[in-house]
């Protein structure tokens, strides 16, 4: 993991920020029609730990989770992935959706690979 260009790296940290934001934004609107939000708050302190994990790596910024949070954000971004991979799969060739989808999940195996060494 440690052979990936920074273009790649940015790239990922920016693909898990982007997909935290949206995260976030569905928490917002979740709570104000009153829905449960225990799934999305799983999945978004995943991603965050993921992300943290990641910037410890690449650029050496400290983080405070534990190796029970790690190993649990791992687990729950395995079981998002089949539902990145199903969008992946029914985008167009070419489109900035698919292209979108390519980096979410190269940066979801990059976290998974960080979160697996931690």
């Amino acid at each position: 993991m440690q052979n990936l260009s920074d273009a790649d790296k940015l790239e990922s940290i920016k693909s898990l920020q982007s997909t935290i934001m949206k995260l976030e934004n569905a928490l917002s609107q979740m709570t104000q029609k009153g829905t449960n939000t225990t799934l999305v708050h799983k999945r978004l302190k995943a991603l965050s730990i993921g992300l943290a994990v990641l910037e410890q790596l690449w650029h050496q910024k400290p983080h405070s989770y534990t190796l029970d949070d790690c190993a649990e954000a791992r687990n729950v971004i395995i079981g998002l992935t089949p539902s990145v991979e199903s969008s992946y799969a029914k985008s167009k060739e070419g489109s900035p959706q698919r292209t979108l989808l390519e980096r979410r999940l190269r940066a979801l195996d990059l976290a998974v690979q960080a979160l697996t060494d931690s």
